[in-house]
């Protein structure tokens, strides 16, 4: 059942006045139920319960922390259609799609557990003593990774579970012993409602101190921001936009104790396409890239914004069979009013730009806050000298880039903003030919694809979902798979310690039976 109140802790809480409701995009209405906004004291005192488990909770067991995150993943699907019809209503998202969200969820929960029970995670490494060395005898050092502290998570609007309230980023925070806030994406409250209500009940069953999880409701950026401020908060998790994600960042640099904040922001996701492959595949790359673009309403960070080719008749051709394939798709629901507003607006201040040219616009009537694809295309030498049309058009959307020449594609690429992914649609040996583009495309993004679309992305450990700002705040680390767990944790290192008080995992015995680099070498062995 959903309440429309904040989980403080383990205790449903609603002190404040204020209150809203979510919006039910293909009705075109008001969803019934209304939420109410947590207050100071109730961020204070979920702040406080967080604080108050850090110590309990980073101590525990990975057995422990494993079990917690498999009960999470047990209660989610033990929510059933209720999760799944509350998730349609609040998104606009079909059926099919949330069902798929739901699966990555749990699987993300799963695949950490696994991770935590196992151990190696914490990347211990030993180096032992050697008193006798001359001229200064060694001491022994031993270091881990150790949690941060609590962790605030913000809901992201387009994905509402698999990357809010349980998702990758509360997910990776618990197993690394770090308890979490979430502040709910206000589009869809009811669904983070029912997925906390998971969690504590999870947290119940496994014994978690209370304030191990918080779920808090807000219609706007207060509660955020007051949040990233707390003094007791350690970090911050984010997916959004750049202006949100920066915002964040900015505030948590301010702090008197700044804290790291891990957004994941915007990215166009530049796709080249070399000459020789466009002749050879053109009309194949048009229809799958139509598909791409139009994907979910164009609603991923990952969906393919900017192609970029050469000037040439197999170019020209890949253009009209985009065009026409992309307007034979129906348009689908956006997320929310407010998205579909955006999605006009920037489309519109696009569109606008000198020397831009629309070449496939679905023009049939649609129903309320369905979004019409786009496509446009301009001159390279336009698009280096206006960097508006860099931006990102977040929906169906998409600008194809004529360059001149081979000099000029790679001169684009190399100025253009960090981003999420990047991708190369080459005949293989089309690749020694332009090497240079590849290398300059490579320092732009944290994922590079060949001959395949950027929609989707694989949860495993060799994904890297992140980039060079503005694509990510800190370009080294992965918000998806299971190494995006070293966001919430910082190494330590123990001097001259006594076995019996030293971790499990830096211990001589060796008792979690773990893989370590001893005296730089990888092995499971006891001291």
């Amino acid at each position: 059942m959903i309440t429309g109140k904040n989980y403080i802790g383990n205790t449903l809480s609603a002190k404040g006045t204020k209150t809203y409701t979510t919006f039910n995009p293909q009705l075109n209405q008001e969803n019934s139920i209304s939420f109410v906004e947590a207050t100071t004291k109730e961020i204070d005192l979920a702040v406080q319960l967080a604080t108050n488990a850090y110590p309990q909770f980073s101590g525990l067991s990975g057995t422990r922390k494993a079990e917690f995150l498999n009960a999470i993943a047990d209660e989610i699907l033990a929510l059933d259609d209720l999760l799944i019809k509350t998730y349609c209503s609040e998104s606009g998202l079909p059926e099919g799609r949330a069902i798929g969200e739901r699966g990555r969820t749990v699987g993300q929960l799963r695949s950490f557990a696994e991770m935590v029970k196992e151990g190696s995670w914490v990347e211990a490494s030993i180096d032992t003593a050697l008193p006798d060395r001359t001229p200064v005898p060694k001491p022994d050092l031993r270091k881990m990774l150790i949690p941060l502290g609590p962790v605030v998570v913000f809901g992201a609007s387009n994905f509402p579970l698999a990357y809010s309230t349980a998702g990758g980023d509360t997910a990776a925070a618990l197993a690394a012993g770090c308890p979490v806030i979430v502040k709910s994406h206000p589009m869809h409250a009811g669904t983070g409602e029912l997925v906390a209500s998971a969690i504590i009940k999870a947290a119940a069953k496994t014994k978690m101190p209370n304030g191990v999880f918080s779920n808090l409701n807000s219609s706007g950026i207060e509660v955020g921001v007051s949040l990233v401020k707390h003094p007791g908060v350690k970090a911050v998790g984010f997916t959004g936009s750049i202006r949100g994600g920066r915002a964040l960042f900015d505030l948590a640099s301010q702090r008197k104790e700044p804290i790291p904040v891990f957004a994941e922001m915007g990215s166009v996701n530049p796709v080249v396409i070399l000459p020789e492959a466009a002749k050879k595949r053109g009309e194949t790359l048009a229809n799958t890239y139509a598909s791409s673009i139009t994907l979910g309403s164009g609603q991923f960070c990952t969906n393919p914004g900017l192609l970029l080719g050469i000037k040439g008749d197999a170019l020209t051709a890949f253009i009209k069979n985009l065009s026409d394939a992309i307007v034979k798709i129906e348009p689908s629901c956006m997320l929310h009013p407010n998205i579909i507003g955006a999605y006009e607006n920037n489309k519109q201040k696009a569109v606008s730009q000198s020397g831009l040219q629309v070449v496939a616009d679905f023009g049939a009537g649609v129903q309320s806050n369905y979004a019409r694809q786009t496509v446009t295309t301009v001159e390279g030498k336009t698009f280096l000298e206006n960097t508006t049309l860099h931006q990102e058009v977040f929906g169906p959307y998409s600008i194809v880039v004529q360059c001149k020449d081979k000099n000029q594609l790679e001169q684009i690429v190399a100025h253009l903003e960090g981003q999420l992914t990047g991708t190369i649609i080459a005949e293989e040996d089309e690749l020694k030919e332009y090497k240079e583009i590849v290398s300059a495309l490579q320092n732009r993004v944290g994922r590079l694809i060949y001959n395949g679309v950027p929609t989707g992305v694989e949860v495993c450990p060799s994904m890297q979902h992140g980039g060079p700002y503005p694509a990510s705040t800190d370009s080294r680390f992965t918000a998806v798979g299971i190494h995006s767990v070293k966001r919430w944790v910082r190494p330590i290192s123990y001097q001259d310690w006594p076995d019996s008080q030293l971790p499990d995992a830096l211990k001589n015995s060796n008792p979690l039976g773990i893989s370590r680099l001893v005296n730089n070498e990888k092995t499971n062995r006891k001291l």
